[in-house]
Parts: structure tokens; sequence; C-alpha cells
């Protein structure tokens, strides 16, 4: 299995600038590729072969025009292309139908104002951890990164990306293999929600954090300041990094808390089952900001990796599935339950929680589909 290592990186002044050279080349390499490809589609000609566009990369470093894109590495500039190959793949197999997911565009011009900036080095680039612990890049020399822990193998390619807040990170990626846990026979389902943020099937609850929320008025008045700065000046750009830093630090946060309990709920169960909630369709809702603020998506996108990582089983429950309205007890389905129900009472007499409840019948309903799709026998609730 192949994983990212993520480290935060520390650039001296003069490595940012040839970062900045190096992004700037790579971000060329890729507009004039794809420049390339719309006027052939315009002018009706067959399309450019992948390998075209490597020979002509060749040629214009020896231009006048383009000689400066020699003072960078080659392979940065090749894998700028190959990032253009595998957008226009992208795009051609979602619209035929051979990609599962949202559609995806045709991949658009790069801009140097993007927020997000970032160059690959492979193999061929030679780049090396040194003896003293730096991440050496050719044309660009030894970076200074922050080990939080140990790469289990050698890398296969590194990727040097700077962000809105002008942070440097180096990604590794590296081959491990799967970790199993010890086996458990606890089983758990997860209710998500926005007051509490989870509620397991065991009775344990997870408190919603609300980490944008509890930032926001320190973000409200980092906007304030953005917004009463004269466009262009350095005053502005420097305000507009506060934002980005404040608001970068509620993404961490709210990641690495949810790394932390997504750790614990896999490490302690053997199956954990959640509900397929549509994300995108409840951000639309007048709760977007509390949506977008609990991180559903990135929660259970974690639990799904680390099961199969950890040797752990995880499904999702069908999101028509009447988890909330289902009597965990007598299995009576009620009428709909508004929000600010909490509690109800079935007709067979047991007080059903409306989170606990949901819970319950997500552990229930994961399990019958497990056994079914291994060939087991479901029988329905009398």
């Amino acid at each position: 299995m192949q994983l990212r290592y993520n480290f935060r990186v520390y650039p001296t002044p003069g490595q940012q600038v040839g970062l900045a050279r190096a992004f700037g080349c790579a971000r060329v390499v890729f507009n004039d590729g794809l420049a390339a490809r719309k006027t052939a589609f315009e002018q009706g000609l067959p399309p450019i072969p992948d390998a075209e566009l490597s020979k002509r990369l060749t040629l214009v470093k020896k231009t006048p025009e383009r000689a400066w894109l020699s003072e960078v590495s080659s392979v940065v500039l090749q894998q700028a292309l190959a990032d253009l190959n595998t957008a226009y793949r992208n795009f051609f197999q979602s619209v035929t139908g051979k990609r599962r997911g949202a559609r995806i565009a045709l991949p658009r011009l790069r801009s140097r104002k993007d927020s997000r900036q970032s160059i690959r080095f492979t193999r061929n680039a030679r780049f090396a951890v040194t003896t003293g612990r730096k991440l050496r890049l050719p044309k660009i020399g030894e970076l200074k990164i922050a080990w939080s822990r140990e790469l289990p193998s050698a890398p296969s390619s590194v990727t040097i990306t700077k962000d809105s807040a002008g942070r440097y990170f180096a990604s590794f990626v590296v081959v491990t293999s799967d970790q199993a846990l010890p086996p458990t026979d606890a089983e758990v389902g997860i209710d998500l929600g926005l007051a509490t943020f989870a509620v397991l099937s065991d009775g344990k609850t997870i408190a919603s954090p609300r980490f944008l929320r509890q930032a926001e008025r320190k973000l409200r008045k980092a906007q304030k300041a953005l917004s009463r700065k004269d466009k262009g000046g350095k005053n502005r750009a420097k305000a507009r990094v506060r934002v980005a830093k404040a608001h970068a630090k509620v993404a961490d946060t709210r990641r690495d808390w949810a790394h932390k309990q997504s750790t614990t709920i896999i490490r302690d169960n053997q199956a954990v089952y959640v509900e397929d909630l549509c994300v995108k369709g409840l951000a639309r809702t007048r709760l977007a900001k509390s949506v977008h603020d609990a991180g559903w998506g990135m929660f259970t996108r974690m639990l799904e990796e680390k099961a199969a990582r950890y040797g752990r089983y995880f499904a999702r429950v069908d999101r028509w599935f009447p988890s909330t309205r289902l009597c965990s007890v007598c299995g009576a389905i009620s009428d709909e339950k508004p929000l600010h129900v909490r509690e109800w009472t079935c007709t067979c007499g047991a007080v059903c929680d409306r989170d606990l409840n949901a819970a319950v019948n997500i552990l229930a309903a994961g399990r019958a589909e497990r056994l079914n799709a291994c060939g087991g026998a479901v029988s329905l609730p009398a």
C-alpha cells in the first residue's frame, strides 16, 4: 500500500527564491501544454500525444524565449506535463462514464495567484535525505524538515507545496505493508450529527468541537482588517496572509482531532458502520456552516482508510434507511420525526433516544448487510 507522509519544511530566503522559480517554471510548462492541446482541438487536428509534448518541451528550452526553464530541474517540468496528461485522462474518463464520482471539468490555466503551488520530484531527480536529516533537492539545496515520524521505506517521490498561508510542506510517497491490529469482538454503529458530533451504538458520545464557530471572532476581525486595505498594496498582502493563517489553524485543528477520534474507533472495534450521508446536499441548506464545520466527509474517509490499513471492516448504510424512525426494540417504523424531537415512545412502550436508537439501527443494518454479502442467513424482525 502507498501512503503519503507529510512534513513541514522551513526553507531559507534563498531557497524560497529557488522554490518560487521552480513553481513558476512548472506553471508555465503546464499552461503551454494546455494551450497547445486547446489549439490543436480548435483547429481540428489530432490530439497531441504525451510523448510529443515532452519532445516539444525539450526543444523549447533551447529557444531564447524559454531558455530560463533550464534553471530548474527537468524532472519538475516533466512532472508538470504528467499532471496535465492525468487531468485530461480524468476528464475524458469522467465524460465517458469510466470514472465514478462527480463530473470532472477540463483542466484550467494555472495562476501565480493560486492558493496552492506545488512541484514534484521523482527518483530520476535524485533527491535525497542527507545524514543531517535534511532534504536535498536539485538546484534548490538542502531544506530543513520538521520530522514528526520516521519514513517506513525509501520514498518514490516528494512533492513540495506552498499553501495560502505561506507555509511549505514536503509530502513523501512511501510503500508500507498492512499492519493488522489484534482482532476484537466489538462492533459499532455511528450516528453523526451537529449538536453531538457522533453517538455510538455502545452508548458513547463524541461532543462536537465546532472549531470554526470558536474561531469566528478572530476570523471576523482579520477579515475586516483585510477589507479595509487598498488592493495591490503590501499591507493588503500581509492582511491576506493573516486571514489564511487563521483559517489554516482551524483546518489543522479539525484534521488532527478527526485523526485522533477515528484512530480510537478503529482500534477498539472490529467493524464500523456509518450512515451514507449526502454531505453536499446538506451543505446547501441553512445548516451549511455547521455541516462544513463538522467535517463528516473527512471523518468517514479516515475511518474507511484506517479500516483498510489495519484489517478492520467498514461499511456505509444506505442513506434512505429509516434509522431514526425505526424502533430498535420491536422494529416498528413510526412517522417522521422533526429535529427538535430528541426522544420518543414507541407503540411497544420502549422509550427511544433519537441518536442512540439510530446508531443501534445502523449497527443492525450493517451487520445484516455484511452477513448477506458473505452468504449468511438474514432474518427480518418479527
